[in-house]
């Protein structure tokens, strides 16, 4: 078949030879074909990947909540546990009625350990989400060990009592003959104790039982 003598003109389509009329209509079917998954599949199959994303998001957020299931009853007793510390903790924490008693017991434990106290000053109360610190400024003379010693009766104590910003410098030896005075160091430091944060609540509870007892009075007048 020579090509050459083929009338490519369309509206001579019907003499072309049969290979070709073939060969077009599977052209122009190629075409539609085409034209179709370009008008309606590339979107489809867009739609589909980003469907597989979240696909895949969620299959991550189920395993993560599957597992904090699974583990829910160790998570309570956990909360639990943290519960019952937090109200053992708020326990050791001093009233303020029990503040100057436990301050005498610091004072008591650095006198115990051989300690000279020779700073012992309030500082500012900081208050925090439930409790209030109450920081001291200190400064105690002694031996290496007798520190040691005032620093671990702090920890034995019953209420919370911490120690912060520990700075021990040596005292020059001065000429003497009281060996006892020798390799003295002075420790300087702030130690905070904590209570519970007032919200008020006890002033209105107050103010309550002042206006009760009012009308008891008034009414047995």
């Amino acid at each position: 078949m020579d090509l050459s003598e083929v009338n490519w003109e369309f509206n001579a389509a019907g003499s072309w030879p049969l290979q070709v009329k073939a060969a077009a209509i599977l052209i122009a079917c190629l075409l539609v074909a085409g034209g179709g998954v370009y008008a309606f599949t590339i979107d489809q199959l867009a739609e589909l990947e980003v469907l597989e994303g979240k696909e895949g998001e969620l299959t991550n957020t189920f395993m993560q909540k599957q597992q904090k299931a699974v583990n829910l009853n160790d998570y309570r007793t956990q909360y639990d546990d943290i519960k019952k510390s937090l109200k053992d903790m708020m326990r050791q924490m001093p009233t303020e009625a029990e503040v100057a008693l436990l301050l005498n017991e610091i004072s008591e434990t650095a006198i115990n350990s051989g300690l000279e106290p020779k700073l012992f000053q309030p500082e500012l109360k900081e208050k925090k989400d439930f409790y209030v610190e109450l920081p001291y400024s200190i400064e105690m003379i002694g031996k290496y060990e007798e520190l040691g010693l005032f620093v671990g009766g702090l920890a034995s104590l019953s209420r919370i009592v911490t120690v912060h910003n520990i700075d021990i410098t040596p005292i020059p030896n001065k000429a003497t003959e009281n060996k006892a005075e020798a390799d003295l160091m002075l420790m300087k430091a702030t130690i905070k104790t904590y209570n519970e944060a007032d919200d008020g609540g006890s002033d209105d509870k107050k103010g309550k039982g002042k206006g009760k007892a009012k009308e008891k009075k008034g009414g047995g007048k």
